[in-house]
């Protein structure tokens, strides 16, 4: 399970200031914190942009390629942004991502094939509404597949994401456990070995504290990790959260333990 570190967020208000600014710094300062920490990729959360899409974006990517190597995934809604950033982009990318949705379908998986580039690809309804059980899950992931071979993309190229839920809807634990079936289902439901990946973030979405939040991700971490999860999408500056996602790769791999592994 490899590690992506999601703090590049247009959310937080330095990274805002540094779009406002065009100031690289406090955006790379960020990035080598994350690649010191052990990230295996940036997701460059930039949102949707808006007029700024272009410039916004040729922004971030400058900025992030300048402070690493290491793989970006280009993670915005905005078909324009998202088209500007593959264009900018120096690094191996991913593009975060697709849905059925048609806007998305039309403009953004096309991308994946015009520059050869995996793309995430979001279990969600056309209308962006998450289904409720893993059989659901299970027909948006046919569809999208189909949708993706249509198009002229691999099979190979997509990831799943499930969408993990908040623990806060409704009936979140409950999807939160149809989500570690549909990770360990999947390969066998596709007949190939489709990778995946998975917000551990979302899961705390207004925790009543850091502690609970921290444990919760934590065991969480662990169930994804035993399902097969490719990628973990989380906060890779919480240590806690980067040790427990470590050592629950180790444990769901088929390799010979020692405990030199663990130290």
């Amino acid at each position: 399970m490899k590690m992506i570190a999601d703090n590049l967020r247009i959310t937080r208000p330095e990274i805002r200031r540094a779009l406002k600014r065009l100031d690289p710094e406090p955006v790379q300062d960020l990035v080598n914190a994350c690649e010191a920490r052990g990230a295996w990729a940036i997701d460059v959360n930039t949102g949707h942009l808006g007029k700024q899409a272009e410039p916004g974006m040729r922004f971030f990517m400058d900025a992030v390629q300048a402070a690493t190597d290491l793989p970006l995934l280009i993670d915005t809604a905005n078909p324009d942004a998202m088209a500007a950033g593959v264009k900018a982009a120096k690094n191996r990318i991913i593009l975060n991502g697709f849905s059925l949705e048609p806007r998305k379908l039309e403009r953004i998986l096309p991308l994946a094939r015009d520059y050869d580039a995996d793309i995430v690809g979001f279990l969600l309804y056309p209308d962006s509404r998450v289904p409720t059980d893993a059989a659901q899950r299970f027909e948006v992931a046919m569809e999208l597949m189909e949708a993706a071979e249509a198009a002229g993309v691999a099979k190979e190229r997509v990831i799943i994401d499930p969408v993990i839920p908040p623990l806060a809807w409704a009936e979140g634990i409950i999807q939160a456990r149809e989500v570690v079936k549909v990770i360990r289902t999947l390969p066998d439901l596709l007949g190939f070995p489709v990778k995946t990946i998975g917000g551990i973030s979302n899961l705390g979405t207004n925790a009543p504290d850091r502690a609970a939040r921290r444990v919760i991700e934590q065991s969480y971490e662990a169930m994804l990790a035993s399902a097969g999860l490719s990628f973990a999408l989380l906060d890779i500056l919480n240590p806690d959260l980067v040790e427990a996602a470590r050592v629950s790769g180790i444990l769901a791999t088929e390799n010979i333990f020692s405990w030199g592994m663990v130290s």
